[in-house]
C-alpha cells in the first residue's frame, strides 16, 4: 500500500492513503503541539486493534457475543534497550464462552497480521528518486529469478519471462502496481490482490497452484482490464476525455440516431439485431455511452470481427459495458492464447449458468481419476482436514465442454459454494476450479457462503447468476446434490497446441449456431482481446438496454453535481425526475452517476432517498421531508453521526408540523440530546439557512472528489498512450 506523507505545521505530519487521512503529532515535551498520536502510538494501537479484528471475526462466525469482552495491549519496555519490548496482550472473557471457543478466541489473535510481520522481520529500503508521482517500478515482492524457466500447461512463455513482460508494460504505462495480500491457506492453491497504487479502484485478483502463477494471473487480468477499459466501466471520464478525438480507442467511431431517436445504420448486424431488438422498443438513446454522456455525438460504438466471414461488425460500447461487464476479456503472451482462456472463461459461466438454473445434477469425478493430480487432490485434502467436505464433478455435460467443477460445503453454517472451471486441458479446469474457491478467500470468509435451496425460482432467477458471476455466491440447488446423474461422467481432453485449442472451442460454439465477435488489443506490448457471444456470453439481461440502463446517469450526473448552484425550478425538476424514475430509494448516488465519491464521506454514502430528503429541505416542503426521514431512520444503514443528524431532524420536524407544539419548549433538550452543533444544522436545515448538510460543493469539473480524479488520472495514462501509439 502506497502512503503519502505531507509534512504540515510544527511537527505535524499528515498521511494520505486509499481514501483515509490520518494526522500524527509529537507530545510537547517532545516540542509538538499534542494535537494528534505520535506515529509510534498508531504502530502500538494497529497491533492492539488487529488482535482484536481477529476476536471479532471469531466471534461473528460463531454468533459469539463481543459486548462482554475486553482486551488491552500493554508494551513491556526493557530498561537497557527500549528497541526491546514485549507486547502483553491481555483478554478479559465471560464465563459464558465455553473452554473451546476460549482456545479458539486466544488462538485467533495469534494470527495478527501485525503481530505476524512483526515477528517475521519486515525490511526497510530507502531511495532517493527524482519524483514519487513518476517512479513506477512495480512493487512487487519476490519476483522469480530471471534465470529460472517454469512451464505451465497452456502458457506459451516460462512464467518468469510472462511475469517480466508485464510488469514492464506496466512500468512503461506509468502504473504502479502493488501487492496488497496473498493467501496459500492450503496446498498448491495461491491468491493475491494487486492493484494500481496510484488509483487503489484499479485492481485485481489472481489465483494458481504456485506464487508465480498466481502473480501471472493477477499481473494478466490487470492488462485485460486495462485494455478493455474494464477499471472504468459505467465511471464518467470527465470533460476533457469527452470531448477528446476519441474516447474509448482511436479506431472508434460515432453514429447518429435517427430524427426520431431510431438506431442508427451501421451499428450492429442483423443477427444481432434481432437479439438486441426483437421488439424493436431499443432507441438510439439507450444506447449513448454513460463514460462520456455525450449524446451530442451520437453513439460510441467499436468495431469487432466477426468470425464467420471476417466482416467488422460496430458495437456500442454502452452496450457492452451493459451487458457482458468482464465476460470474455483476456491478455495472453499471443493471440491464440488469449483467445483460449476468453472462450474457457466464455463456457465456464455459459455452462454455469445452465447448470445453476436448470438444476443439473453432475457426475462426481472418481477417485482413481483425481489422483492422477496429486496436487490438486492435496489442495482438496487441505480443505477437508480443515472441516470442508468437498465435492469435485465433471461439468462438460457428457463431454460437451471443457468445464469442471469443485464445490465446497461448510458443515458449520450449513453453506455452499460452487466454483467451476474452464480449459481444454481436463487438469488445467480442474485446477482452476479449486483455485476459484479460494482466491482471495480465507478459512473465515467461507463462512458467508449462501445455503442451498430447493426453491426453483430462488436459482433461476437472472440476479441469481449475477451474483455467481460477480463473486460465486449466488444459491444452488439441493438437487446438485443428489447422486441421480443427469450425465454420465466423461473423461474429456480438448487440449493441443493453443491455436488448435482454440479451433476446438470456435467449433463448438459453431455447432451450436452461434456468432463470435472478436476484438483484439495488442497497442501496450501485450495482446489482449475480447470475445463477444451474443445471445451466449451475456451476464445482464438483454432487458437492461431499455429497463436499467447505466446511462441513466445521464439524466442526473450534471444537476446533481452541481446541486448546490441549482434554483429552485431546477431542483423542483430534478426532484421530480428521480420520484417519476422509480428508482429503488436505496441506489446510492455514486453508482447512479457514475463518480467514485469518498466511501468515508456524506457524498459516499448518499442514497437517493437521502438526496430526496435534503432537496425537500431546501424547498422547504417539509411534509415529504418528514415522511422520508422516517424512511431513513427505519431502513438505512450510515454513520452514527449522521443517523443522529436525522433523529434530532425528525423531532424539529414533528415539532414544526405540529401547531400545538412550540420549539422553544424544546430547545434546551434536544441540545442536550443531540448537541449544539448538531441542532445548529438540523434547525437551518428545517428554516432554510443551511442547505445540503454534509455535501461538499462540486461541478462537472470534479473539484475535490480526489478519489474519481486518480481514477481518470489513471485513464489520462491509457488514453495518452493510445493517442501516440495512432499518431505513428
Amino acid at each position: 500500500m502506497e502512503i503519502k506523507v505531507n509534512f504540515l505545521d510544527n511537527l505535524r505530519l499528515e498521511a494520505k492513503f486509499d481514501d483515509f487521512t490520518v494526522i500524527a503529532d509529537q507530545p510537547i515535551r517532545y516540542k509538538g503541539d499534542g494535537s494528534a498520536p505520535s506515529p509510534f502510538d498508531y504502530f502500538l494501537a494497529s497491533s492492539a486493534l488487529c488482535a482484536a479484528y481477529f476476536v471479532k471475526v471469531y466471534c461473528k462466525a460463531r454468533d459469539i457475543p463481543t459486548e462482554n469482552i475486553r482486551l488491552s495491549q500493554n508494551n513491556i519496555v526493557d530498561p537497557q534497550d527500549r528497541y526491546n519490548q514485549i507486547f502483553q496482550i491481555d483478554v478479559e472473557l465471560p464465563e459464558s464462552i465455553s473452554d473451546k471457543d476460549r482456545q479458539g478466541i486466544l488462538r485467533s489473535i495469534d494470527r495478527c497480521t501485525v503481530k505476524k510481520v512483526v515477528q517475521t522481520g519486515p525490511e526497510f529500503k530507502i531511495e532517493h528518486v527524482e519524483n514519487l508521482d513518476e517512479d513506477a517500478q512495480a512493487m512487487i515482492m519476490g519476483q522469480p529469478d530471471g534465470d529460472a524457466s517454469t512451464f505451465i500447461l497452456g502458457k506459451d512463455l516460462p512464467l518468469e519471462q510472462t511475469i517480466k513482460n508485464m510488469t514492464g508494460i506496466l512500468a512503461d504505462l506509468g502504473m504502479k502496481i502493488e501487492i496488497s495480500s496473498w493467501r496459500n491457506i492450503v496446498p498448491n492453491v495461491w491468491s493475491l490482490h494487486i492493484r494500481d497504487a496510484a488509483s487503489p479502484m484499479c485492481f485485481t485478483n489472481g489465483k494458481g497452484a504456485t506464487k508465480e502463477s498466481a502473480l501471472c494471473s493477477a499481473l494478466g487480468e490487470f492488462i485485460e482490464r486495462l485494455n478493455c477499459n474494464f477499471f472504468y466501466n459505467d465511471q464518467y471520464l470527465g470533460e476533457d476525455i469527452a470531448n477528446s478525438d476519441f474516447v474509448h480507442y482511436p479506431n472508434e467511431k460515432w453514429f447518429k440516431p435517427g430524427a426520431n431517436d431510431e438506431l442508427p445504420s451501421g451499428i450492429l448486424d442483423e443477427y444481432c439485431l434481432d437479439i438486441y431488438n426483437p421488439d424493436d422498443e431499443l432507441q438510439g438513446s439507450h444506447l449513448i455511452d454513460t463514460n462520456s454522456g455525450m449524446a451530442e455525438r451520437g453513439i460510441c460504438s467499436i468495431p469487432y470481427v466477426r468470425q464467420s466471414d471476417g466482416e467488422t461488425v460496430y458495437f456500442p460500447s454502452n452496450l457492452i459495458e451493459n451487458l457482458f461487464l468482464s465476460n470474455g476479456m483476456s491478455a495472453g503472451n499471443n493471440l491464440h492464447e488469449a483467445e483460449v482462456q476468453c472462450l474457457s472463461e466464455i463456457f465456464e459461466r455459459a455452462v454455469k449458468r445452465k447448470i445453476i438454473e436448470q438444476e443439473i445434477v453432475l457426475p462426481d469425478v472418481p477417485q482413481q481419476v483425481l489422483e492422477k493430480y496429486p496436487s490438486i487432490l492435496a489442495g482438496i485434502k487441505g480443505l477437508e482436514e480443515q472441516g470442508f467436505p468437498v465435492v469435485v464433478k465433471d461439468a462438460s455435460l457428457g463431454g460437451q465442454f471443457p468445464v469442471m467443477c469443485v464445490t465446497l460445503m461448510n458443515p458449520r453454517t450449513g453453506g455452499v459454494f460452487a466454483s467451476f472451471g474452464a480449459h481444454p486441458s481436463f487438469e488445467v479446469a480442474l485446477e482452476r476450479s479449486l483455485t476459484e474457491l479460494l482466491q482471495g478467500r480465507s478459512f473465515e470468509g467461507l463462512n458467508d457462503v449462501p445455503k442451498p435451496t430447493f426453491d426453483s425460482l430462488a436459482v433461476s432467477e437472472p440476479e441469481n447468476f449475477v451474483e455467481h458471476f460477480i463473486d460465486s455466491t449466488g444459491v444452488i440447488s439441493w438437487r446438485f446434490f443428489s447422486n441421480n446423474f443427469d450425465y454420465e461422467f466423461c473423461e474429456w481432453d480438448f487440449s493441443g497446441s493453443n491455436k488448435e485449442e482454440n479451433e476446438s472451442l470456435m467449433a463448438i460454439l459453431k455447432d451450436l449456431g452461434k456468432e463470435v465477435y472478436i476484438a483484439v488489443f495488442d497497442g501496450h506490448g501485450a495482446t489482449a482481446c475480447r470475445i463477444l457471444v451474443p445471445d451466449y456470453s451475456e451476464v445482464y439481461p438483454v432487458e437492461d438496454l431499455i429497463w436499467d440502463n447505466t446511462n441513466k446517469a445521464l439524466n442526473y450526473r450534471e444537476d446533481i453535481l452541481n446541486l448546490h448552484e441549482l434554483s429552485d425550478d431546477e431542483l423542483e425538476s430534478l426532484l421530480e425526475r428521480l420520484e417519476d424514475s422509480q428508482l429503488d430509494n436505496y441506489i446510492d448516488i455514486r453508482t447512479l452517476i457514475g463518480i467514485e465519491f469518498d466511501e468515508n464521506t456524506v457524498w459516499g454514502q448518499l442514497t437517493i432517498l437521502e438526496l430526496k430528503i435534503l432537496i425537500y429541505l431546501a424547498l422547504g416542503v417539509l411534509e415529504e421531508a418528514h415522511e422520508l426521514v422516517g424512511e431513513f431512520l427505519q431502513y438505512n444503514d450510515n454513520t452514527v453521526e449522521r443517523g443522529l443528524f436525522y433523529q434530532a431532524m425528525h423531532a424539529v420536524l414533528e415539532i414544526a408540523l405540529n401547531e400545538e407544539l412550540q420549539f422553544e419548549h424544546f430547545h434546551a433538550n434536544l441540545n442536550r440530546m443531540f448537541g449544539e452543533e448538531t441542532m445548529k444544522n438540523v434547525i437551518g436545515s428545517v428554516n432554510g439557512e443551511v442547505k445540503f448538510f454534509g455535501l461538499t460543493k462540486t461541478s462537472m469539473k470534479l473539484e475535490g472528489l480526489d478519489k474519481h480524479l486518480r481514477l481518470i488520472e489513471s485513464y489520462k495514462k491509457l488514453h495518452q498512450a493510445r493517442a501516440a501509439k495512432a499518431m505513428k
